[in-house]
């Protein structure tokens, strides 16, 4: 990918679109909606999936410097996932952070190394870009961007229009409606 590419700006608008989809749920929610646990959700709550969505955003960030991208060193509850307004601040932080990104950057060979095997104690390291990583850090807050949606629902919040639902999905919508029409 050539750094001054429409593709290499696209990966980056795609992070500084998702952030600001999570900075909208943040004024949009109480503190205590964003703090709140859901049986029905695993206990888990809507602070704690944005903070493991930051988490990856700030690990592959600090990881373009360096070149190794470990997704299993994360902080676990930390300030982002109880405070709104510390979470609102890591937010804008991080899109300061892409949007000052070289975009030479995104081509950079990267070692991530993640736990995906249930079976085995270690972790499973692979080659990538941060590119790549940027593709798949956007797919991963989208799920969990649906994942609060529905914990959003349950409280009986209303989450913004495309909230949670991939690029791609919506997409497929309008070329949908568009053929129907």
């Amino acid at each position: 990918m050539k750094p001054n590419s429409p593709e290499a700006q696209e990966l980056i608008q795609s992070v500084l679109e998702t952030l600001m989809q999570g900075a909208s749920l943040l004024e949009q929610v109480s503190d205590e909606d964003y703090t709140r646990k859901l049986p029905v959700a695993f206990n888990a709550s809507i602070g704690g999936h944005y903070r493991h969505c930051l988490d990856h955003f700030r690990s592959l960030i600090d990881a373009a410097m360096d070149g190794d991208l470990n997704y299993d060193h994360r902080e676990r509850g930390t300030l982002i996932e109880s405070d709104r307004f510390a979470a609102l601040n890591a937010t804008r932080e991080l899109r300061e952070g892409y949007q000052s990104l070289d975009l030479i950057f995104l081509g950079r060979p990267l070692n991530v190394t993640c736990k995906t095997s249930y079976t085995t104690s270690s972790s499973q390291a692979s080659p990538s870009t941060v590119g790549r990583e940027i593709m798949y850090s956007v797919a991963h807050a989208v799920h969990h961007y649906a994942l609060i949606g529905f914990m959003a629902r349950v409280m009986g919040l209303s989450m913004p229009p495309g909230f949670g639902v991939a690029p791609s999905t919506l997409k497929h919508q309008t070329e949908t409606r568009m053929a129907e029409a």
